[in-house]
């Protein structure tokens, strides 16, 4: 059984650092991509990282781009996201997910989150101005 445990949210003033957490198990991190979404109050979830295969493909859109940074500890069965220069529009549940579905520009496809194969529960992010 695919299962995933995310943590690490919190309060943080703008251009603060936060590190969220996504541990993983009963899959392979060569057989599913692993990913990162968030929902902010009154909006639809938005993909915003991912990172899959054996070349740990990664993307990122714009919104976060050069901000967030995604990696796995294979050894840890865990995925990280990195995320700098927070801004109060980062503020959202932020959940981590798997899919057998390639890593890339279709994980900011909002239809992605009816099909997703395994949510971890959401940790919240709350960026002060």
């Amino acid at each position: 059984e695919v299962q995933l445990q995310a943590s690490g949210g919190g309060l943080v003033q703008a251009g603060g650092s936060l590190r969220l957490s996504c541990v993983a198990s009963g899959f392979s991190f060569d057989d599913y991509a692993v990913g990162w979404f968030r929902q902010a109050p009154g909006k639809e979830h938005e993909g915003i990282s991912c990172i899959s295969g054996r070349e740990r493909n990664k993307y990122y859109p714009d919104s976060v781009k050069g901000r967030f940074t995604i990696w796995s500890d294979n050894a840890k069965n865990t995925v990280y996201l990195q995320m700098n220069s927070l801004k109060p529009e980062d503020t959202a549940v932020y959940y981590c997910a798997a899919d057998p579905l390639p890593c890339g520009s279709s994980w900011s496809n909002p239809l992605l989150v009816k099909y997703v194969a395994a949510w971890g529960q959401g940790t919240l992010v709350t960026v002060s101005s």
